[in-house]
C-alpha cells in the first residue's frame, strides 16, 4: 500500500470498529471504488491491536475493576457488582467465539461480498432505529441479568456475518432488553475486548506463520493511527449518544447499504 492508503484504512478501522456502522461495509469500499490492493494480514493485525489499546485504555478503570472482582469472586467467594459483570462479560463471549471458531472459513468464502454486506447494513441498521425508538431505556448495567448478556453475546454472534457491526447489534440488543444508550454503549465496548484480543491472536499467529514480508512502516502507523481513532471516537460517541440517539447512524447505514448495492449492480 502506499502511505496515504493505509493513513485512510487505519482512520476507518479505529471509527467504524465502535461505531454501529459496519466496518466491513466501509472497508471493501476503497478496493470496489479505488482499486486498492488488499491491506494484507499485518496490516490486519495491526489495526487490531490499535483498536484493542483504545478501548482497554479509556476503559482501563473498569476493566481494572471488573477484573479484580471476579479475581475476588472466584478465589475468595466475594460477590459484587463488579464480579457479576466480570461473568457476564465471559458468557456474552461464548457464542460468537464458538460460532467464529468453526465458521470462519465459510463466511470468509461465501459471506464477504457486496450484496450480503449491503443487505446486513440496512437490515441491521433499521433494527438499531427500532429498536432505539422502542426499547425503555430505563436499566442501568448494574441492573442486567446474566440471561440478557448471554442474549446480547448470542446477538453478538451475527456480527460475523460482514455488514451487521459487532457494536451495531449489541447495541440494538441491549436497547432492546431494555437498556439505556449508555450502559448499552458500554457493555458492547467491554465486550469487544476479548473478542479484538482472540481476532488479533489469531491474526498473529496467522502472521508469524506466512512468508509475505512486513511493512513495519505500515504496522507502526496502523497501529498507531487505528488507536487514536478508535480512541476518539469511543469518547466523542459517548459524550453525545443520549443527546443524538441512533436515528443518524440509521440513515447513514442505509445510505452506505444502498450505495453498495449500487456498486454490485
Amino acid at each position: 500500500m502506499e502511505l496515504y492508503q493505509a493513513l485512510i484504512l487505519a482512520i476507518v478501522q479505529g471509527l467504524t470498529e465502535f461505531l454501529p456502522i459496519s466496518s466491513s461495509g466501509h472497508l471493501i469500499l476503497p478496493s470496489q471504488l479505488l482499486g486498492w490492493p488488499d491491506q494484507g494480514l499485518a496490516f490486519d493485525v495491526a489495526v487490531h491491536i490499535g483498536s484493542l489499546i483504545a478501548v482497554v485504555w479509556y476503559f482501563k478503570q473498569d476493566i481494572w475493576n471488573t477484573s479484580h472482582g471476579w479475581l475476588m469472586r472466584i478465589f475468595k467467594g466475594v460477590k459484587s457488582p463488579e464480579s457479576k459483570l466480570g461473568w457476564q462479560v465471559i458468557y456474552a463471549t461464548i457464542p460468537a467465539a464458538l460460532i467464529g471458531f468453526f465458521a470462519d472459513g465459510f463466511i470468509e468464502e461465501n459471506l464477504r461480498t457486496m450484496t450480503v454486506i449491503g443487505t446486513t447494513t440496512i437490515v441491521f441498521g433499521l433494527c438499531l432505529g427500532w429498536a432505539d425508538k422502542f426499547g425503555s431505556r430505563k436499566l442501568d448495567l448494574a441492573d442486567m441479568t446474566l440471561a440478557a448478556a448471554i442474549l446480547i453475546g448470542i446477538a453478538q454472534a451475527l456480527a460475523l456475518i460482514p455488514g451487521t457491526s459487532r457494536s451495531g447489534i449489541t447495541i440494538t440488543a441491549a436497547l432492546l432488553l431494555g437498556l439505556n444508550r449508555q450502559s448499552a454503549a458500554q457493555f458492547s465496548f467491554l465486550l469487544s475486548v476479548p473478542l479484538i484480543l482472540a481476532a488479533g491472536a489469531l491474526k498473529t499467529a496467522e502472521l508469524i506463520g506466512s512468508t509475505h514480508a512486513v511493512n513495519w512502516g505500515d504496522i507502526a502507523l496502523g497501529t498507531l493511527v487505528s488507536g487514536i481513532t478508535a480512541y476518539i471516537c469511543i469518547k466523542t460517541f459517548l459524550a453525545f449518544i443520549d443527546r443524538i440517539g441512533m436515528m443518524p447512524f440509521m440513515i447513514y447505514r442505509i445510505l452506505l447499504g444502498l450505495m453498495l448495492f449500487a456498486i454490485a449492480l
